[in-house]
């Protein structure tokens, strides 16, 4: 059959359904916070009300049993939680913060945020995360903390992150933002470093429209997140006890009542929502086995994987045609899927190390010694995924099993037309 990109007719010719985690339950919640008037009982100020209302108050005591930790701190996103959880590590001007380019830009911005500059490492490649060796090389005397990305929804190699962490003394903060729920080696993703941000966006697995929780087992952690989500200096004037100052300017990083509710109900349905994930992956990865340079998605031994995105590689050397014009021929036939991931370190404000006011700052601040390099020379992974890639959101609920045939029917027409694309 003629692919659709040459003139031939559509796998599919109606749109993919809006992505709805939410139904009676969650509007019945928002219904009870409504009557009560309450819709957000928060104070930046040393007094009851410091911890918010009895919904938030509940949320994260909920959050935290089913991930079995000692605090779950909510926020208005993960991308406050992030700042925050990088706030709390205590970094600054002069300091560096590794992470990976292939992630959502949070992951980075929150380290500019706090005056700090990232610096990229690799990613492995089969599952995306991050590299340990290429991690330890980029260790300097200036690095303060590391943010592995449990990207896509796999988890990163924690055991070899938190070893190198230790030695270094270094801080970790998870990015569990597409990893909710998911196990390496018999610990959840988001538990297992000092600190683990995970996400409530409308798009993610779970939600609450905005929103984001992050968790921790250490008191004082807990308490500077705390501090930081609402309005810390105040709240400190107001004769709250810390043992010191550092990055205790506070923000309102605060979640509201009705987001709160309404994240209680998503908790009870995150498990049923990852096993209808995995049935369609799994059915998926069978009906794509069969295609010749098409890897399917990697799950190293002990790990789970979410399926937030779906991703897939491609064998340069069993197939010449790369990724981007293969999505281009895939969505053709009416798929939705997506070529590599725009890198960070590929942005702008990388690339040119333009940060706040006509100062430069955290790249030019007087008191880092650093010199970044933001290219792809030391990030060969990256360099190849960025063509030779692909992912999806497609494969999850409300879709149906009769959804993953026609994602499986568009691969078989491209690939029986790859020598046309090419």
């Amino acid at each position: 059959m003629k692919p659709a990109l040459l003139g031939g007719t559509p796998v599919r010719t109606k749109p993919y359904p809006v992505h709805i985690t939410t139904g009676q339950e969650e509007k019945a919640a928002a219904l009870r916070v409504i009557e009560s008037g309450i819709l957000s009982d928060f104070e930046g100020s040393n007094n009851q009300w410091f911890l918010g209302g009895a919904e938030v108050k509940a949320f994260e005591k909920e959050w935290s049993s089913f991930f079995g930790v000692k605090y779950g701190v909510s926020v208005n996103s993960a991308t406050s939680g992030l700042m925050a959880a990088v706030g709390a590590a205590g970094v600054g001007p002069g300091d560096e913060v590794i992470t990976v380019p292939w992630t959502m830009t949070a992951t980075a911005a929150a380290i500019l945020v706090n005056n700090a500059v990232p610096i990229f490492c690799d990613i492995e490649p089969d599952t995306f995360c991050m590299s340990p060796a290429s991690l330890e090389s980029r260790i300097t005397s200036r690095t303060k903390a590391v943010i592995p990305v449990h990207i896509y929804g796999h988890p990163a190699e924690m055991d070899a992150i938190m070893q190198i962490a230790e030695r270094h003394s270094l801080i970790v903060i998870e990015d569990a933002s597409q990893s909710p729920g998911m196990r390496y080696k018999g610990r959840l993703t988001g538990t297992i470093g000092h600190m683990g941000v995970f996400s409530l966006n409308c798009h993610k697995i779970i939600q609450t429209g905005e929103g984001g929780v992050i968790t921790t087992n250490d008191d004082e952690l807990a308490l500077k997140l705390q501090l930081i989500r609402n309005h810390a200096e105040a709240v400190i004037a107001t004769g709250m006890p810390v043992k010191n100052l550092i990055n205790m300017i506070g923000w309102n990083y605060r979640l509201n009542e009705i987001e709160a509710a309404i994240g209680r109900e998503q908790l009870k349905k995150l498990s049923d929502l990852l096993r209808q994930r995995r049935e369609l992956a799994d059915y998926v990865t069978q009906g794509l086995k069969r295609f010749d340079g098409l890897i399917t998605p990697a799950i190293k031994e002990g790990c789970e994987h979410s399926f937030y995105r779906y991703p897939l590689r491609l064998d340069p050397m069993k197939i010449k045609v790369s990724a981007p014009r293969i999505v281009e021929a895939l969505n053709a036939e009416g798929m939705d899927f997506y070529a590599g991931y725009l890198p960070l370190n590929e942005f702008p404000i990388y690339q040119q190390q333009v940060g706040f006011g006509e100062k430069g700052c955290p790249f030019k601040c007087p008191w880092y010694g650093g010199s970044p390099d933001y290219s792809l020379d030391l990030l060969p992974n990256v360099a190849h995924a960025m063509n030779w890639s692909l992912s999806t959101e497609i494969i999850r609920p409300p879709l149906v099993f009769e959804d993953m045939d026609e994602i499986i029917q568009a691969f078989d027409k491209v690939w029986n037309n790859l020598s046309l694309l090419s």
